[in-house]
Order: structure tokens, then sequence, then C-alpha cells
């Protein structure tokens, strides 16, 4: 395994090499970097169907296969945001602090400044005072503005104070002259609908959605990665109001937001799924030995508990992010409680349990071997693992 910037990236290359024994026959003796200059055609292969021969075109086409199959594991980097409406004590959440001011907002980043962006936003949002009533655009709108693309959010409710409530949508649909009128004399505020919410609640923010967030909540949130947000009212805080970009892309009616979330099986949660994200909680028993799937961008946010992952550990509050890859969790000595939430590319990530194995030492000395079946009320497979991929 090499590090490079925080992150642990995995070339399989021996394992993808086996893949493919009627192509290439190593010279005795080579490591995989070794081979992918000594790689030759099998026996009655054509070079030039398969181009492993010592030209520089054939080295560039095994290197761009090879990258191919570099995968990721990182542990996220959380970067403070101060807020007029954020708070100052985050724990048990965070111990991040800032003398500029309350902290609002702790983004989950990549680690490194050459690492790229992704596509996905975790964040965890702490508020003392109500946010704006606002409003992002879908992909459409926001690349008609000239803006890279749209933002939909999904909301998990970590904790609230009593009589804390999240605005969605209105109680009547507006026309544009109504909803212009309502935006300017500062009457949304009495037009939106106001949900009480506690602990374990889910909400889908949808974009076009006109919503808010009241005071004394704490809310784990997965958004695509954009900053546009249009204000309609901000609670005397006097900061700019967006109405003419609010107007072209605000659904002015009802919305139906709350969701009830779906066990798919004990360990498995389905919170909010969408053509952009899949996001989900997992609850994982003491000691135990798991294989999460993460082929696609994926986050992965410790609610409770505490979980080794590749070579570190990681506990309530912090973050990793993987992709091309899979997560292998050993459990700590009260289990796991967390959220995963990854772009959704149509295939459902690969949940496995390993039978028998208590910890990341015994684990390493056994190779994952995906389970083929796929089941609600899975069986234990003969290769030693428990698939619960829904």
């Amino acid at each position: 395994m090499e590090r490079y910037g925080g992150a642990a990236v995995r070339l399989r290359i021996e394992a993808s090499l086996r893949a493919l024994p009627s192509l290439i026959h190593p010279s005795p003796g080579h490591d995989p970097i070794t081979l992918m200059f000594h790689a030759r055609p099998a026996l009655g292969a054509s070079a030039g169907t398969f181009g492993f021969d010592s030209t520089l075109r054939s080295r560039i086409h095994f290197l761009s296969w090879v990258q191919a199959k570099a995968m990721t594991i990182e542990r996220a980097r959380p970067h403070a945001v101060s807020k007029t409406w954020g708070i100052a004590d985050l724990r048990p959440w965070s111990d991040a602090r800032q003398d500029d001011g309350p902290i609002g907002e702790i983004w989950y980043e990549r680690p490194g400044d050459a690492t790229p962006n992704s596509s996905l936003l975790l964040k965890l949002l702490f508020t003392s005072q109500p946010l704006s009533i606002q409003v992002h655009p879908d992909d459409a709108s926001a690349h008609a503005m000239g803006l890279p693309n749209g933002k939909t959010e999904a909301w998990y409710v970590l904790s609230t104070t009593p009589d804390a409530k999240v605005a969605l949508g209105l109680k009547q649909r507006l026309t544009s002259q109504q909803f212009r009128a309502a935006v300017g004399d500062g009457t949304i505020r009495d037009l939106v609908v106001w949900h009480s919410v506690s602990a374990d609640d889910v909400i889908s923010v949808p974009a076009g959605t006109i919503h808010s967030i009241g005071a004394g909540i704490i809310i784990a949130e997965i958004q695509q990665r954009s900053d546009a947000t249009f204000r309609l009212f901000d609670f005397g805080r006097h900061r700019a109001l967006h109405i003419e970009s609010a107007i072209a892309v605000a659904n002015t009616g009802p919305a139906d937001s709350l969701v009830q979330p779906d066990d798919l099986v004990h360990e498995r949660t389905l919170l909010v799924t969408n053509s952009l994200f899949r996001f989900e909680k997992l609850t994982l028993p003491a000691n135990s030995a798991w294989s999460l799937g993460a082929e696609q961008e994926t986050w992965f946010l410790v609610l409770k508990g505490s979980a080794h992952i590749e070579s570190f550990d990681i506990r309530q509050g912090e973050a990793i992010f993987a992709q091309s890859d899979h997560i292998d969790l050993y459990t700590g000595p009260i289990g796991l409680v967390g959220l995963m939430a990854c772009t959704n590319s149509g295939e459902i990530p690969h949940l496995t349990r390993r039978i028998g194995q208590r910890g990341p030492a015994h684990a390493r000395r056994s190779p994952l071997v995906q389970a083929a079946s796929v089941s609600l009320a899975p069986p234990i497979l003969s290769n030693g693992h428990l698939d619960i991929a829904p």
C-alpha cells in the first residue's frame, strides 16, 4: 500500500493480471510493476490485438489500464465554516473553535490541495438561529444561469431542542406575481410550512424546494457540491435577497419532503434515493468485520461508536471518502452507526459481513470474496461471508 497526501491508494495489479491469464505470461520472478514492461502475448494471440509488447504505445495503454484500477480510501478533512446563525460548542461532533464567530457548518473535504473536488458534499449544520428562507436551482436551471450544476440535498436530524422546526414548501400555490409580492414585503415568512422535527427524522430537499432550517437543530446533510443559494427572507440579517433568480427556479407550491426511512435489512436503512445520490444509515454490531462497496464516489460519517478502516481508526463526527474500492470496516466494542452517501449509479453498494473475523489483523489474512447471493434474508455462505446487500 502506498500513501500520498493522506490517501490510501491501492493498485490491485496482481489480482487484475491474474484475471487475464490467457493474455499474458509473466516472466518468472518479476513483480507486478516489472511485469508491465515484460508482459507478452499468450501463444496464438496477436500482439497488435492485445498491445502487450515493448513499444511505448503499448506501455501507455497498459499504464492507463492500471490507472483505472487505482482505488482510494481517505480520512476526510473537516473544515469549519463560520455562520452568524451557528453555535460555539460543537461537541461531541467536533472540537473546532473559531475566533471570528460561531460555527454553522463542518464541511468534509478530501485531504490535500491537489485532490479533485467530489461531486457530493457532506456537511454537519449547527443552528442557534433560523437559516434564511431559500431555494436552490436544479441542474437545468443552473446550466442556463452559467452555473456548473444545481443543488439537491437531504438531511438527517442528529439532535434538536424542544419545538425545533424546518420549513418546506408553501401553504398554497402562488402565481409568479403573488410570489414576487410575498418576497418583496416579507410575508413569505408566513406562507412557508413549518414542520416539527426530532432526532432521526429524514428530509429530502429536491432542487426548487423553498426551505429553511430553524434554530436548535444539528443536521447531517448530503448535497450536490454547489453554492447556488437564492435567499427569499433572512430574518433581519440584512443580506442580499435574490428575488428574480428565486422566481426562475422555485416550486411555488406545497412540498412533500418528509421521508419515511425504509429498513432494507437490520443493518441497512435507506433514507433517501434519487437520480443524484443514495443516502443510507448503517447499524453494525460490536466487534464485527464488514466490507462496504464503494465503486462510485462514497462518503461515510460515524454517528456512534468507532471502527478501524485501512490504517486508521474513526470515531463519532469523523468521516471517510472512498472511490473505486471497497471499505473494510472492523467495528469497535460498542458497534458502529453511520451514514453512507454515494453517487447513484443505479447499482446498490454491497455490504458483506466476514463471518468469524474479529479484527483487522485476522481479516487481512483472508482475501475478500464478493458474495454472489443477494437476498433480504441472506444465507451464510460457504466462503465465510454473509452478504446483506438488498
